[in-house]
């Protein structure tokens, strides 16, 4: 069973290479959501045309993967968001 305080410690692993901040101190975490073993919650990277939206979405995933069963990630104000969503629910 993961709880909420595992999940914020993988997110604060999670680190913009170009701010040297997490992507949860950033604030671009929303919607966080924590249930049994299943962890949901949106993406909204720091701008629209982030370059590192993809690299982020997914070492995002990767990180509460190691925490939880089930991980659904959905970015939101990015302009590729529809196909990275895709994607995401691929892996």
């Amino acid at each position: 069973m993961v709880d909420e305080s595992q999940v914020v410690e993988k997110l604060k692993g999670v680190v913009d290479p170009h701010t040297g901040t997490s992507v949860y101190d950033m604030g671009l975490i929303e919607d966080l959501k924590v249930e049994d073993n299943r962890v949901s919650l949106k993406f909204r990277p720091s701008s629209p045309f982030c370059p590192l939206g993809v690299q982020l979405a997914k070492s995002i995933k990767a990180a509460l993967k190691e925490v939880a069963e089930q991980v659904d990630i959905t970015v939101v104000g990015y302009i590729n968001e529809e196909e990275l969503n895709r994607q995401l629910r691929e892996e």
